[in-house]
């Protein structure tokens, strides 16, 4: 790998190669030229060159890239050790789609534990997981190796969670709330999810077709 440090766009676009590689590899297809990816990514040739090259190049120029090198090179960057260990914060209707989505099409992810604070929920099971009591987070999280934190819990009740977050030791966040951990704490990797912005922006764009 290169040592030049990637962009975040780059790194954002690695997930779409990688699931556009996937299907090639799923076709037989045993070559592919950076024309063609470009074509499939919506870019050009010469960025998709530019973006390989800031892992090595992947290929030689002039005869395209092999599919199972390019789907094992980027397969490693993005899971480049054992599965992350994950646990759920929220179990409610968004927590158990979520949830739902890790256990059975997310890749290099293994959801281990869920946690609500709702007494409710407490003891029962999501998708064949035993809902734990939200004050044990931090316990859990010291006794079990804990890579990364998804949360699908409100606003009001992230914030109040967010001191709780700092004794986990936890560093990763996959958020679905509408606060943002990393205000509080500079040191989380967190990647937001907010499905309410990108509504919005769909109906903007839908809105303001003519302007475009």
């Amino acid at each position: 790998m290169s040592n030049t440090k990637v962009s975040l766009p780059v790194i954002r676009r690695l997930p779409r190669y990688f699931r556009y590689i996937t299907e090639l590899k799923a076709m037989g297809k045993t070559r592919v030229s950076s024309s063609q990816l470009a074509e499939i990514m919506g870019s050009t040739p010469s960025q998709v060159r530019q973006d390989f090259n800031c892992f090595g190049g992947f290929g030689q120029q002039g005869i395209g890239y092999s599919v199972d090198l390019l789907y094992d090179e980027i397969s490693h960057l993005l899971f480049p050790n054992d599965k992350l260990n994950a646990i759920l914060v929220g179990a409610g209707s968004l927590g158990a789609t979520i949830a739902n989505f890790v256990l059975n099409d997310a890749e290099g992810v293994n959801l281990t534990a869920i946690f609500d604070n709702n007494l409710n929920l407490v003891g029962k099971t999501l998708h064949n997981i035993k809902i734990l009591d939200a004050e044990s987070i931090v316990d859990y999280c010291h006794e079990n190796k804990v890579d990364l934190i998804i949360m699908c819990i409100p606003k009001s009740a992230a914030e109040k969670f967010a001191p709780v977050l700092v004794n986990t030791d936890v560093k990763g966040i996959w958020n679905f709330t509408h606060y943002d951990f990393s205000i509080f704490d500079k040191s989380l990797v967190v990647e937001n999810v907010h499905l309410r912005d990108s509504l919005m922006a769909l109906s903007y764009r839908i809105s303001h077709t003519d302007e475009q």
